[in-house]
C-alpha cells in the first residue's frame, strides 16, 4: 500500500477512486506523562513521553487509514492530511485524524 501526501504517484496512472478513507485515533495522555511534561516544562527539554504519545496516535491513525483503504479494493492513498486536536477536559486527550483518497494505481 502506498501512502502519499500527493496527489499523484510518480511513475504510476490511477485506474480507479475508491472514496475519501479517514483513520481517527483518540488517546488519553495519564497524569503520571502530564507530570513529567510539567517538569520538564520547568527545566527546558523534549517530553519524550508525549512525543511517544504524538507518534504511535499517528501511526494507528495511518494504519486505520490503510486498513479501510484495504477494504475497498485500492492499493495506494493519496493527498493524505494529517489533523491534530486537543479534546477533553483540561485538554487531556489527543486526536489524530488521518484522511486522504484511496485509489488503484498500476
Amino acid at each position: 500500500m502506498i501512502l502519499t501526501t500527493t496527489s499523484i504517484v510518480e511513475g504510476k496512472q490511477i485506474v480507479n477512486y475508491h472514496g475519501v478513507v479517514f483513520g481517527e485515533v483518540i488517546s488519553g495522555v495519564n497524569f503520571v506523562k502530564d507530570f513529567f511534561a510539567s517538569i520538564r516544562n520547568v527545566i527546558g527539554g523534549r517530553s519524550g513521553s508525549y512525543e511517544n504519545e504524538l507518534m504511535n496516535a499517528r501511526n494507528k491513525a495511518l494504519q486505520e487509514l490503510e486498513d479501510r483503504a484495504l477494504k475497498l479494493g485500492a492499493n495506494a492513498v493519496i493527498g493524505i492530511d494529517i489533523d491534530y486536536e486537543v479534546l477533553g477536559e483540561n485538554n487531556g486527550m489527543l486526536m489524530v485524524t488521518a484522511s486522504g483518497t484511496a485509489v488503484t494505481i498500476v
